[in-house]
């Protein structure tokens, strides 16, 4: 079988290196550290699956073209990635669903908006309707900044489009979790659990970026837990959108929260979540190409299979990330890193050149670290993490730290 991946980005490298223990792949367009880039568009390559990484080319019909030319691809039409096209839109399907989820109001209107944010507690969430690149949501206790947030969102000043729709939340507390659902359109089965840390900064401070690191399994995840997960919120929601003649086949990520009135549903994604991808991956015994071809072929039949270790993931990111990450560093170590026992660098924000690998993006590295307990796998991670240096690199020191009691908000 040959695989086509396609994207850019650490979840990409991820998903490329645990498919290639079985099968050919390429990547599209992929990075300098990626094996098997290639420049070539999906299009114009020939393989039996296509796996699409990023949320942009599924919200614009990728996986559609690819399925009308005769393709077997992994990933949701634009129908079903409307989910995280238009966080108003899932909300509408979570609530047909009967999934729990946060209280909240979608708003195009300034004045209506504030009056909603008044009925509110301590705890605001803001987000956009639209992709933001994982940044589009801003949790605050005071209230000025909310007000600011939704003024801002709505006039179209922060994020464009994709803002002009804005969500208000209440605020919910407590440990996150993230559910990776495999779909073949009728049925869906659970990889294992990861947490993520989002902030920029220790102990869950600084601005939201896309994902700092993760690590499973989750302690707190018990079996019980991931499967009322599935009966109360994935299967629920395969139906709602069988309703509305959605076949959807590819990742459905569950974006959940231990609240003291249960687990809720804080959000969905319609792809790998990155980091998560990098730290469940590289715990798969089972097949993941066969996983992948049967969803795609609409024919789910044996679930995947995990390994009792651990893995950590600690992301490096680029000076002045996530506002306006600097360009052009010369990284240094990554093949020192690389050759570390249990540890794997996926390459996401880099580019080379005659210097060697610099940087390109806001989230440059991830470094895994895999081990038989999260302990392990944690040293690992930061022992890559320390021989990698490049001037004003960040990467958040508290991944994994608590791993059982660790709070969040959102």
């Amino acid at each position: 079988m040959k695989v086509c991946v396609v994207g850019s980005g650490g979840r990409e490298h991820a998903l490329a290196h645990v498919l290639s223990r079985d099968t050919e792949v390429i990547v599209s367009p992929g990075n300098p550290g990626i094996p098997n880039s290639t420049s070539d568009t999906p299009e114009e390559i020939d393989a039996d699956l296509f796996v699409v990484g990023p949320e942009d080319p599924l919200v614009d019909g990728l996986a559609d073209r690819l399925r009308k030319s005769g393709k077997k691809v992994f990933g949701p039409g634009s129908d079903g990635a409307h989910l995280e096209g238009s966080k108003a839109w899932m909300k509408q399907v979570l609530n047909e669903a009967g999934v729990a989820t946060a209280h909240h109001g979608s708003f195009t209107d300034e004045n209506q908006a504030l009056k909603f944010l008044d009925t509110m507690g301590d705890l605001f969430v803001i987000k956009t309707d639209g992709l933001a690149a994982g940044k589009g949501v801003l949790v605050t206790e005071n209230r000025a900044e909310a007000t600011d947030a939704i003024k801002s969102y709505l006039a179209g000043d922060s994020f464009g489009d994709a803002g002009k729709t804005v969500i208000i939340e209440e605020g919910l507390t407590g440990p996150e979790l993230s559910v990776l659902a495999i779909c073949d359109g009728n049925q869906a089965f659970a990889l294992s659990p990861a947490q993520d840390f989002k902030r920029i900064r220790e102990g869950d401070t600084g601005l939201n970026t896309g994902g700092m690191g993760a690590y499973s399994p989750v302690p707190i995840a018990t079996q019980q837990i991931v499967d009322s997960i599935m009966e109360e919120a994935v299967s629920p929601t395969l139906t709602a959108l069988q309703k509305r003649n959605i076949d959807y086949r590819g990742v459905l990520y569950c974006g959940l929260m231990f609240t003291p009135d249960g687990v809720k549903v804080l959000e969905y994604n319609v792809r790998f979540g990155d980091p998560e991808t990098q730290v469940v991956l590289p715990r798969l015994t089972s097949s993941l190409s066969d996983l992948l071809f049967s969803a795609a072929s609409g024919r789910l039949i044996n679930p995947p299979v995990f390994s009792s270790d651990a893995a950590v993931t600690v992301v490096c990111a680029a000076e002045n990330y996530p506002l306006s990450p600097k360009k052009g560093d010369l990284i240094e170590g990554i093949s020192e890193a690389n050759a570390i026992d249990g540890v794997k660098i996926y390459c996401a924000g880099i580019d080379h050149t005659d210097k060697g690998f610099v940087t390109s993006g806001g989230r440059v590295l991830s470094v895994t670290g895999c081990g038989e307990n999260l302990d392990t796998a944690k040293k690992r991670a930061y022992e890559g993490v320390r021989v990698i240096y490049w001037e004003g690199m960040q990467y958040r020191s508290d991944i994994a730290a608590h791993p059982t009691d660790e709070e969040k908000s959102s």
